[in-house]
């Protein structure tokens, strides 16, 4: 139960409504005994009407007392009606309570994991699939919210029951009530042993369906390269292989829960058989009525539903707990990444770096070493290397995704650690390597970054990105709908739609990672004569592995192996005939002979 502890705060929100719900779990269990002694009352009045029917058996009275026997057995008949009527209510009211109070927590616990999601740094999501993540927020809360709603209303009430009946039953005869619980103790025992059992595979079931749907949600993504590679196959078989492991752990449970349910009914069974004998005994010495019995018999069919119930909401709380267990690991991870109190302030676009190294948390992979630069506001600066010398490391560190490991990165001479984080990415503009765009239409992807659709500035932002006349051609323009990572663009438009989402909000820093990989070179040479006009006197950072998109930079670095090799314009890296000389002549052969 310590996972589950997680949730108090969410009882105590919620107590105005909850305590109401428990007060209708006691008035139901009232209303529910209560018929019991009704009943022993019209048994033993049967029992003693039929012989005085008989003792006035030939008399004239023996029609009056028939008649009012039977107007007695009427009232006892509505009395219970009515009591059920009522219990009925209450019952009602209970769940009203409390399973709404477990909805409302399922709606504030998803938007907590939720919102703890967006605050998490990009260390965490590189540690962790989609799949997962997804099935904690989804599958997990919802195994949390049975134990909230079903699993809470039917313990208390359990115990409520329990506590009643057991009272009634002592207060009618103490012998037969030792009795009729003897299996009581069995059942403990079953419960806590079942109990261990249903923890652990439930751990495991959780596990393995966390992997099947990471493996689901990556075969959806790369849907096209599987189909590609003609790999259909494969993926069904080991889809199969997922499924089959995820069905072996809950075929386990299910066997358990199989086994565990009929012993429960055997052992109340055996109490009936104990009341009927020991019950018998006592009639015979007149200690009780036959009525009682007939009362205890209801007592213990009364104990029956919260016995089975017992297991199953036992079942309930340990998958809860085990789900509990792994929304918690995510709640109690912290960012990477955070900004208490940071400076708020427009930047002007003055970048420093200074001795800077960065090695990645996970794998240990030193991407940047002792990397120095100055970038004046205003100016454009290009960046130029080989794949993995540290290109995008470089984009992720200004953008505060990562934190330098060694050295220091200073804007506008303030340390960037220092910068309030929202208010500095909100002037910045990043189109990443990997382009993704929203299931939405265009129009909204590029205005992505506006609480208003402002569509002159969105077909301005396209215009200057140099795929207006793409989206143009288009059945339904901007309001043309794009599927997931934008599967219905061509690779250039896609990046061109992202270069116009960035451009869209204005930013006074422009970091481009190698985003122009797609487009053709007379493509390109439009986008940067428009960048050159939009980003007068701003900042601009374009990572490339063509030189053609660079040259015309006021400082270009060569990166190779997380250290800058060369640095300077393109006409004095030129004259150096060293790396970024060679890698113009290989680029200018391959168009040559292209």
């Amino acid at each position: 139960m310590k996972h589950l502890a997680y949730l108090n705060k969410f009882f105590y929100k919620y107590r105005k409504r909850f305590i109401p719900g428990i007060l209708f779990v006691i008035a139901s269990n009232i209303f529910g005994v209560l018929p019991a002694p009704v009943i022993r009352i019209a048994f033993d009045l049967v029992a003693e009407n039929i012989a005085m029917y008989r003792l006035y058996d030939g008399f004239n009275k023996q029609q009056l007392i028939y008649d009012i026997f039977g107007s007695c057995l009427l009232l006892f008949g509505a009395l219970v009606l009515a009591l059920s009527l009522i219990r009925g209510m209450f019952l009602f009211f209970m769940r009203q309570t409390i399973i709404l109070i477990s909805r409302h927590i399922e709606y504030d616990l998803k938007n907590e994991i939720y919102n703890h999601y967006q605050v998490l740094s990009m260390a965490f999501y590189r540690r962790h699939n989609t799949g997962d993540l997804m099935n904690r927020v989804t599958e997990d809360v919802s195994r949390v919210r049975m134990y909230l709603g079903p699993g809470i209303m039917y313990t208390i009430n359990t115990i409520v029951l329990f506590i009643m009946v057991i009272y009634f039953m002592l207060t009618v005869n103490v012998r037969l009530a030792l009795y009729s619980v003897l299996p009581m103790p069995l059942l403990a025992g079953l419960i806590y042993y079942v109990n261990n059992v249903i923890n652990h595979r439930s751990e495991q079931i959780q596990q393995r369906l966390s992997s099947l749907s990471g493996f689901v949600q990556e075969t959806f993504s790369g849907i096209r390269v599987i189909k590609s590679y003609v790999r259909e196959v494969f993926i069904r078989q080991s889809f199969a292989t997922e499924s089959e492991d995820y069905k072996h752990h809950s075929m386990g449970l299910a066997r358990v829960q199989a086994m565990f349910f009929p012993l429960m009914l055997l052992l109340v069974g055996l109490s009936n058989v104990i009341v009927i004998y020991v019950g018998g005994t006592e009639v015979m010495k007149g200690n009780i009525t036959p009525g009682n019995i007939a009362e205890f018999i209801i007592y213990l069919s009364q104990l029956t539903f919260p016995v089975m119930a017992l297991g199953w909401v036992t079942s309930l709380i340990q998958r809860a707990a085990a789900s509990q267990k792994r929304i918690n690991e995510f709640l109690h991870e912290q960012p990477e990444i955070v900004s208490v109190n940071g400076i708020v302030k427009t930047i002007e676009g003055h970048i420093t770096f200074d001795n800077v190294s960065f090695v990645y948390p996970d794998t240990g992979i030193k991407a940047l070493n002792n990397i120095s630069f100055t970038v004046e506001p205003g100016h454009m600066l290009a960046i130029i290397g080989r794949t993995g010398s540290g290109k995008s490391t470089i984009a992720n560190l200004l953008m505060r995704m990562y934190d330098s490991t060694g050295g220091e990165i200073r804007i506008d001479n303030t340390p960037i650690k220092q910068l309030d984080l929202d208010s500095y990415r909100s002037q910045t503009g990043f189109v990443p390597q990997d382009v993704f765009l929203f299931s939405d239409t265009i129009a909204r992807n590029i205005a992505f970054s506006a609480d208003v659709l402002n569509m002159p500035e969105v077909e301005q932002a396209a215009k200057d990105a140099a795929v207006y006349k793409n989206i143009k051609e288009l059945e339904n323009g901007f309001d043309t709908l794009i599927g997931e990572r934008g599967i219905t663009l061509s690779g250039g438009q896609k990046q061109r739609v992202s270069i116009a989402r960035a451009i869209m909000r204005h930013p006074q820093l422009l970091i481009f990672d190698d985003c122009l990989s797609a487009v053709d070179t007379r493509t390109e040479e439009e986008i940067l004569n428009n960048l050159g006009r939009v980003m007068q006197g701003k900042t601009s950072i374009i990572i490339s592995h063509r030189i053609s998109t660079i040259k015309n930079a006021e400082t270009i670095l060569v990166i190779d192996n997380g250290s800058i090799v060369e640095q300077g314009n393109h006409q004095s890296l030129m004259a150096l005939k060293g790396s970024y000389f060679d890698l113009h002549e290989k680029q200018l052969l391959e168009e040559e002979t292209a």
